[in-house]
């Protein structure tokens, strides 16, 4: 997605089968028949199920086309054109046949590199690439595929203004697959006449793409264009405001603005300073909703979704946080839109870096099925992988699992001052607890004390588990607080209290560690090398995990939308939704809800610093657990109070165990991301 950097750093139809060249020898024909669709008529069993490497990638016809946008964003009285960017396999079209195209658009191919590795494109004379980045040419254009990189709007060799997954960078990469599709016009050069069409294309197109590239996907398959038959949007966006801000709190000090300045072109950043300012002023640090918002929200057109879809996301993502793809899934499933999904533990990494030997392969046969229309299952299989630990994986039919609904879970005042429980009963009329923010402390700092009582949180935990317990989707945190002062931040984070072993998300791989071996997938060429260096699970011992989070502004307790000044001494109810995960509180373990302030390093502090008193009996949590209500009632039946280990509910943090810590992420996509 866009580029914040941690540290330094998806409906089956048959193609036409055409007839075999006479000079083929059997074994080709075998091989040429194993990769196309079998005629109309032909029997099941006849059928093919993978496309395999059969032609040849030094060979393939690599080109650069302009299309038209219909725009002119930079205001130089000439219709935008954005670069496109065309590998695809030359013998289909010696043999008159059609090919599907798979299409990443992005900022990002010269300004900042994509992958593990920054690959940027690289050009010959003739301006055609010569190195494409990531995997996707060198191992699907063998298969009988295209691929198609875009240079969004304002970036590397287009014309126009990066517009930050608004109108322009969502129609500049739609005109694309409107000119794969004959709708579109698209030229030789970025600034001559003569044109150029795309009859070696069927037009059966599939987006891919992590962070503001998969968010471009989402966007573009939220007009509902023709052509776009599946989208693989990786860490990606849904929601441009819930990137910035969280009901109101801001999640970053900066804005769309800075973030266009960091891709941009030179001849962008020469002619595109009206545009920015647009950015600037539709976008106001107060967290108020704008139209520059509305336009930049998916979820509220996912209705007009036709592609499948198979979202990807790092449950730990502390840069496009994981309430982007939760609202986008839920959307997608009111709409009945065909989905798969995988959530790893990781933070905003790919895939290819963390499972690549099952990515790849699922890759492989999600694409077989809605670009070339094979029978190969891959709609029929679990819906949703999720990593439990890491390299350890579990499946799912259905996401969220059949049986899950969300249960209200009640803070109450516990046998310890300022140390609450976590209980299925409301709390007495009339109990309270107080906090002071702190902007110096992260949930972190509040789970490692979730045994004490501290001045900077309201901690609750339940006692020690007695049977596993799942959270599966969104949660949603009311409280009811006085504040001191005419502005707060609100955070409220689940925390799973007990020693485990996870992904260090907190890491500067933020999960993964790369090696340096290298492993291939696809054919190379000199300048374009199919080989990328191996990686492993970065892990760290812990002492508890913080596997949901949400924020909000107070003062936009009474709107989503809008924010106004407290009064001192006033009481206010708001809700916090919390971002959607899959987590397992393992029994023996605790589950914690713990309200506070600001969460340092996650959102930003306010003007004042309020001591708040939380209304207990007009405040709790409603948590998708999977089992619903009768799943937390006996994971906590026959629970009791282990005073003994440190604290009133169990086992505290252990003394040496490591705690993680924010790192700041300032770009979606991440140099090298």
């Amino acid at each position: 997605m866009p580029i914040r950097a941690r540290g330094a750093r998806h409906r089956t139809g048959l193609l036409r089968s055409p007839g075999f060249l006479r000079s083929l020898v059997f074994a080709a024909v075998a091989a040429l028949a194993a990769v196309l669709p079998a005629p109309v008529g032909a029997q099941a069993a006849a059928r093919p199920t993978e496309s395999r490497p059969i032609y040849s990638y030094e060979s393939a016809i690599r080109e650069a086309v302009w299309v038209d946008t219909g725009l002119d964003a930079d205001g130089d009285g000439r219709g935008d054109r954005v670069a496109v960017d065309i590998v695809r396999p030359r013998e289909p079209a010696q043999q008159g046949r059609k090919v599907p195209v798979i299409m990443d658009a992005s900022p990002y191919y010269s300004c900042c590199g994509r992958g593990n590795e920054s690959q940027l494109k690289t050009y010959d004379a003739k301006g055609d690439v010569v190195q494409m980045p990531l995997f996707y040419d060198n191992y699907f254009v063998p298969r009988g595929y295209a691929f198609v990189g875009v240079d969004l709007a304002g970036t590397n060799r287009s014309d126009g203004c990066v517009d930050v997954g608004g109108r322009s960078d969502i129609l500049s990469a739609k005109a694309v697959i409107d000119w794969l599709n004959g709708r579109a016009r698209a030229y030789t050069s970025r600034t001559g006449t003569e044109r150029v069409t795309a009859g070696w294309t069927n037009g059966r197109t599939g987006m891919i793409g992590k962070s503001w590239d998969g968010t471009i996907a989402n966007g573009v398959a939220a007009t509902g264009v023709e052509g776009l038959k599946t989208i693989v949007p990786i860490s990606s966006i849904s929601s441009w405001y819930d990137y910035y801000f969280a009901k109101g709190a801001p999640l970053y000090d900066g804005g769309p603005a800075e973030l266009a300045d960091a891709v941009e072109s030179p001849d962008a950043r020469a002619h595109c300073a009206a545009a920015r300012q647009k950015l600037v002023d539709g976008s106001p640090r107060s967290g108020d909703w704008t139209q520059l918002w509305n336009d930049r929200d998916y979820v509220l057109r996912a209705d007009h979704v036709k592609a499948s879809v198979f979202v990807v996301h790092g449950m730990q993502d502390l840069n496009v946080r994981t309430k982007n793809f939760g609202q986008w899934w839920e959307a997608l499933a009111a709409n009945g839109v065909e989905r798969k999904i995988w959530l790893s533990q990781t933070g905003h990494v790919d895939p290819f870096d963390y499972r690549r030997d099952a990515w790849v392969p699922v890759l492989h046969q999600w694409f077989d099925h809605y670009l070339l229309g094979y029978d190969n299952g891959i709609e029929r299989r679990p819906m949703a992988d999720i990593e439990r630990h890491p390299d350890q994986w579990s499946t799912d039919r259905v996401w969220p699992p059949s049986g899950t609904s969300a249960a209200t879970v009640h803070p109450v005042n516990g046998p310890v001052p300022g140390v609450g429980a976590l209980t299925a009963s409301p709390a007495p009329a009339g109990t309270a607890a107080t906090f002071t923010d702190n902007p110096a402390l992260d949930e972190n700092s509040w789970a490692a004390n979730i045994d004490k009582a501290t001045p900077d949180k309201a901690g609750f935990a339940t006692a020690p588990l007695t049977k596993d317990l799942r959270v599966s989707g969104s949660s949603r945190v009311s409280v009811t607080v006085t504040p001191t002062t005419s502005s707060a931040h609100l955070s409220a984070v689940l925390v799973d209290v007990g020693p485990d072993t996870i992904r260090n998300y907190a890491g500067e791989g933020e999960g993964i560690l790369t090696g340096t071996d290298r492993t291939c997938w696809g054919a190379s060429t000199a300048g374009d090398s199919s080989c990328y260096l191996t990686t492993s699970a970065d892990k760290a011992d812990v002492g508890f995990t913080v596997f949901s989070r949400g924020w909000a502004d107070l003062g936009n307790y009474a709107s989503d939308r809008k924010g106004v000044p407290l009064t001192p001494g006033k009481a206010y109810t708001i809700t916090l939704d919390l971002a959607a995960t899959d987590h397992v509180v393992p029994a023996g373990h605790r589950l914690a809800l713990i309200v506070a302030g600001t969460d340092n390093g996650l959102i930003d502090p306010p003007p004042s610093r309020p001591t708040l008193t939380l209304d207990l009996a007009r405040s709790g949590a409603r948590v998708p657990f999977v089992g619903g209500a009768g799943a937390f009632t006996r994971a906590t039946s026959g629970a009791r109070p282990n005073v003994a280990t440190g604290g009133p509910y169990g086992t505290p943090s252990s003394p040496g165990i490591a705690v993680p810590r924010m790192a700041a992420q300032r770009l979606p996509g991440g140099a090298g991301r």
